[in-house]
């Protein structure tokens, strides 16, 4: 809790792009970051310092604060070349499940176009699932109690407990990572006593019933797509969320066996990280799958990727872990 807590609060309205040069200004002038939300288009601010406390409110300006949508889920398809923004510490966040579900999760294709530090600050976010999966590149890293820094690299995945004191240190050139949050709108809180990395390790400290996962890409092993002939690569979030959301890298098979089918979760989520596809959808038009793109699926859709090129690979996030089937085809290929 800030020193100021107890202090008065002062309103300040801005314009949502110069969020970052307020925030700047009176960093510089004695006064200290507490919080800041969203973090994919950060609209307000809570600084202390001086015996006050100051909320530079831009969401009144900002065309990118994050709003949910309401009504019934549908299938959702956003392109690689779609428009993202910078967002928490300098990083450009790309909305790749603008529905937002309701205000039940967020989906970002986050980047870093240039080597070096990252201007990230020892922080936590106030969620119940977050997820954040390699997808380019490598990013350093420090988690509460989980040892030294260490390098995040393409293929590998971590899940961020609830309230787990992080810091992101440095990344590569054309850093690339897909986050995903529950629930949608949170408050990044930035931590300013604890310093990292903590001297203790204790892998198995559970944060609000979860504990933290690194799932390193170089010794997991491949093995069946839940729901296809496929390939599949388990993050192991699965089994650390109680079955919540399940995280894996896969490959879907390039023969004529792609299958219609439709689930029974809330969500299923792929990022195509590599080759080409077609997904054909009831009531929508076939479309071609290439890097970057994203499919949101939702519960009773039937579907199908056809025409797979043998080089494809998605990342899945899918809720819960593993859902139900509800229906299977053979699908002739294109």
């Amino acid at each position: 809790m800030s020193a100021d807590a107890g202090a008065s609060v002062a309103e300040i309205a801005v314009s949502g792009d110069r969020l970052a040069d307020a925030i700047e200004l009176l960093v510089q002038s004695g006064f200290r970051l507490d919080s800041i939300e969203p973090a994919d288009a950060p609209a307000i601010a809570m600084l202390s310092g001086h015996g006050l406390r100051v909320r530079l409110d831009g969401s009144a300006s900002s065309t990118r604060a994050s709003q949910p949508h309401s009504g019934a889920p549908t299938l959702e398809l956003t392109r690689a070349g779609d428009a993202g923004g910078v967002g928490r510490a300098g990083m450009r966040y790309r909305d790749v499940l603008p529905s937002r579900r309701g205000g039940r999760f967020i989906a970002s294709h986050i980047s870093i176009d240039e080597a070096g530090p990252v201007a990230d600050y020892v922080h936590h976010h106030d969620v119940s699932v977050q997820v954040i999966y390699c997808l380019r590149g490598w990013v350093r890293v420090v988690y509460e109690d989980q040892g030294p820094p260490f390098v995040l690299e393409a293929g590998d995945c971590v899940l961020q407990p609830p309230g787990i004191r992080h810091r992101v240190l440095e990344s590569s050139a054309g850093l690339e990572v897909l986050e995903f949050t529950s629930p949608a709108h949170h408050t990044t809180m930035v931590e300013h006593e604890l310093t990292l990395p903590t001297p203790t390790h204790r892998p198995d400290r559970r944060f609000d019933g979860q504990r933290f996962v690194r799932h390193r890409a170089a010794d997991a092993s491949w093995g069946r797509w839940w729901r296809d002939s496929g390939q599949a690569r388990d993050a192991g979030v699965g089994t650390a969320t109680g079955g919540q959301v399940g995280v894996r890298a896969v490959r879907p098979s390039s023969s004529d066996g792609a299958r219609t089918a439709s689930h029974d979760g809330e969500l299923v989520l792929w990022f195509v990280l590599d080759g080409a596809a077609t997904l054909q959808a009831e009531g929508r038009p076939d479309g071609r799958l290439t890097r970057n793109d994203v499919v949101a699926i939702p519960p009773q859709i039937e579907h199908a990727l056809v025409g797979c090129s043998g080089d494809l690979e998605l990342v899945e996030v899918t809720c819960p872990d593993t859902p139900n089937v509800s229906s299977l085809s053979p699908r002739p290929p294109l």
